[in-house]
């Protein structure tokens, strides 16, 4: 995908154990109309039944707004909920597994936090990193230490790939993480903080838009 960059400039996350169905759908869309490009629906409660229902909707709604739709650890439920991809934490399937299943046309992310672990990831056939958590974040309690702003440049230099910071990224650190050359953030903020929805879209893209 040639604007794969591009379109990973900002990623919002969708915690679907945090608000209702209803509320959650209602500030995607208000999102996407906001301009977000990727949208990352993290599901750790639902079956996968359950869980493929909403993500087809999701996906169908990103599809709509020409905004990639990624599902967080279950390839199965991305591959049948027509996701553009997945993104495998590392007690996820390995990437390599999972690229021999979803083939070269299917978007994988991986978490990673070192540059080792990003130098590895892209030789199993990851798309793109996620790489952090870069500051400290209340919204995943089992993040580790935060890696700074001095960690994701050190990650972004050892591969080719685009890095995406998460984890404490804010409109006001925007600037500071495009800084180190990182391709875009990802932010459970962008739908759930309170702030309104489009406003933190645009704060958060306008960095990479400048």
């Amino acid at each position: 995908m040639p604007d794969l960059e591009k379109r990973l400039r900002m990623i919002m996350i969708a915690d679907r154990g945090r608000v209702g169905d209803a509320e959650l759908t209602r500030r995607i869309e208000e999102a996407l109309r906001a301009g977000a490009p990727a949208l990352q629906l993290r599901d750790k409660t639902s079956t996968p039944a359950a869980s493929l229902d909403f993500a087809r909707r999701l996906a169908e709604a990103c599809r709509k707004h020409n905004a990639l739709f990624f599902l967080n650890d279950r390839l199965d439920v991305a591959l049948a909920a027509d996701a553009d991809g997945v993104h495998l934490g590392p007690d996820d399937l390995p990437v390599a597994a999972a690229r021999s299943v979803a083939g070269p046309g299917f978007l994988i992310g991986a978490s990673t936090g070192l540059p080792e672990e990003a130098v590895r990831a892209v030789a199993a056939g990851a798309d793109y990193l996620g790489c952090g958590s870069v500051f400290a974040t209340g919204s995943k309690p089992n993040a580790g230490d935060p890696i700074g702003l001095e960690g994701l440049q050190a990650v972004v230099e050892a591969v080719a790939l685009p890095v995406i910071a998460i984890g404490g990224v804010t409109p006001g650190r925007a600037a500071s993480v495009r800084g180190t050359g990182a391709a875009g953030t990802a932010a459970i903020s962008a739908l759930l903080g309170p702030r309104p929805v489009d406003q933190v879209v645009k704060a958060l893209l306008e960095p990479w838009e400048r």
